[in-house]
């Protein structure tokens, strides 16, 4: 083999390791084994292990920070978060290995930042778009750094979960996680698809990682459709809109019916508690009226009885005063 073609055996013989084994579980001897190399040699071209993983790091995240730079350089924000999304999701299906490298904690003598830090990059261009946007919509656009780092950090781990599943397919995934941070948890669509213009995109920079830009002509294509696309989104949107309007004022509808079936009815339960009241009252008043008559009647009857009583004595007595007088006539005529 050439210098080149040595140095580039080794950078591939290293990245399939690190993504295996990590920086710290792979060792020179591993690598000069595998491409059956002495050490030395290894140590020649790049001076150890960190020599290979700095040069395998420095091109993941090139190759990575291209592509969604690529993605980004669509006009609308819908698109521009739909193709950054999808353009993680075909780094990962793509280059499994670089990106499980990417992931794990970067040695120090990658000598180009981390993972973490290749996030912030990418965070940084959405910071831009959304400040953009905020000032469109009305929004701080001091807001944007945060709102940049939650997309950012949410399609990061989505991908972090994907790399290992990879079901659904990476378009399906793709418009879900647009669905979640364009539409947010209230408004999901429960069958989300990507925008014509984005659908079937498949991004492919150069090999020395300069961004591939795409012809006037497509452009122009892709901007006719991703504006025709957004009419029927927004269209569609309004629709649900409307729909969910004509819902809440359905709702509030039977709401009122039914307050007003409860009014009633709470009107003719008083109404009948009042007249069972009455009913009561009636029915206490005849029972007292009967109760007075019952004592009216006893009160007779005990005058009657003490007349009749008094009578009676008179007539004793009567017949006591006759008595006692025929007694006295008797003792007057007997002969003494």
């Amino acid at each position: 083999m050439t210098g080149a073609e040595r140095r580039e055996q080794l950078i591939q013989i290293g990245r399939a390791l690190f993504a295996e084994k990590g920086f710290d579980g792979t060792s020179v001897e591993e690598i000069a084994a595998s491409a059956k190399v002495s050490k030395p040699v290894v140590y020649e071209h790049f001076g150890g292990k960190e020599g290979i993983y700095a040069v395998v790091i420095d091109r993941e995240m090139q190759r990575l920070l291209t592509l969604v730079t690529q993605a980004l350089s669509a006009s609308h924000a819908l698109a521009k978060l739909e193709r950054a999304a999808l353009a993680l999701l075909q780094y990962i299906e793509e280059s499994s290995e670089g990106f499980r490298i990417l992931v794990r904690d970067s040695h120090a003598a990658s000598g180009t930042g981390t993972f973490a830090s290749l996030i912030s990059d990418i965070a940084s261009q959405v910071e831009d778009v959304l400040a953009d946007e905020f000032k469109e919509r009305g929004y701080d656009p001091k807001l944007a750094p945060m709102y940049a780092q939650m997309l950012v950090g949410m399609t990061a781990l989505t991908g972090q979960w994907w790399l290992d599943v990879r079901k659904p397919r990476r378009e399906e995934v793709a418009a879900h996680l647009v669905n979640l941070s364009w539409n947010g948890l209230t408004g999901l669509d429960p069958n989300p698809q990507l925008t014509a213009a984005t659908r079937g995109l498949v991004l492919a920079p150069p090999a020395d990682a300069r961004t591939a830009r795409p012809t006037e002509r497509e452009l122009k294509e892709h901007e006719k459709a991703r504006e025709r696309e957004l009419k029927e989104h927004e269209k569609a949107q309004r629709e649900q809109q409307r729909a969910q309007r004509d819902q809440e004022k359905a709702r509030d509808r039977e709401v009122k019916e039914q307050e007003k079936a409860r009014e009633r009815e709470l009107k003719e339960q008083e109404k009948l508690q009042r007249e069972q009241q009455r009913a009561q009252r009636d029915q206490e008043k005849a029972r007292e009226r009967e109760v007075k008559e019952q004592e009216k009647t006893r009160e007779r009857e005990l005058k009657e009885q003490e007349k009749a009583q008094r009578e009676q004595q008179k007539a004793l007595e009567r017949q006591a005063r006759r008595a006692s007088k025929a007694g006295a006539e008797m003792d007057k005529t007997s002969p003494s």
